[in-house]
């Protein structure tokens, strides 16, 4: 008899504790609040070509850094008006490409009207998804988010995804200014800290770019 009744304590003590492990993995489990983001833009996609500005952010710097080169395959995300996708198409010659890569409708048909004004037969748009850039598989030597990072309202998931596009010792650039998220900024911090938690390494960091209080952040995937 008191064989049975220690039997039905120690029942009732594993359905309590069993009880109680799923309130606290739900608690432990708790997605963190996300950062405040900036909205994306959707105004006059020209203003982003003013005089000086290939100057200010020393974009052949930034391209050398970024090893894009002739031959090579590069993505501009974000690409708002084609002002880099335009210089790296250049860049990388008839022998590379560069994929536009923008959530905006608007930006992916301004990118072929100006692509196929310049000439650049090597520019591809891809109209992507806010946290997917959706880019072919194995396929990318180079990409830049050029002041458009603090847009991004699923920072981490975005670089996930990304990943799968990388070639091997494919590197990933950040052009941003500090701030707040809210602000068109975002600290240089906040971003090494994503990045590294979508799985990706800090290469470099620069201050060259003189357009405000900008940064300059040059990632690889681990591997």
């Amino acid at each position: 008899m008191l064989s049975t009744f220690r039997h039905r304590i120690l029942l009732l003590a594993f359905f309590a504790c069993c009880i109680g492990v799923p309130i606290h993995a739900q608690t432990a489990a708790a997605p963190a609040e996300s950062r405040k983001t900036s909205e994306p833009y959707t105004g006059d996609l020209s203003v982003f070509d003013s005089p000086g500005r290939e100057r200010r952010l020393q974009i052949d710097r930034v391209m050398d850094l970024l090893g894009i080169s002739a031959g090579k395959t590069v993505a501009d995300i974000g690409a708002g008006s084609g002002w880099f996708t335009v210089r790296a198409a250049r860049r990388v010659t008839a022998s590379g490409a560069v994929y536009a890569v923008d959530i905006n409708p608007q930006a992916a048909r301004y990118i072929e009207r100006r692509a196929a004004q310049e000439h650049l037969s090597n520019v591809k748009t891809i109209l992507s998804q806010p946290d997917d850039p959706q880019l072919p598989v194995n396929s990318i030597d180079a990409v830049l988010l050029l002041k458009t990072y603090h847009e991004v309202e699923k920072p981490v998931a975005l670089l996930r995804n990304l990943r799968p596009a990388l070639r091997p010792g494919a590197r990933v650039g950040v052009i941003d200014r500090n701030g707040n998220g809210e602000n068109h900024g975002v600290g240089s911090k906040v971003v090494i800290r994503e990045a590294a938690e979508a799985g990706y390494l800090l290469a470099g960091r620069y201050h060259f770019i003189k357009d405000g209080m900008d940064y300059f952040l040059v990632f690889t995937a681990q591997q």
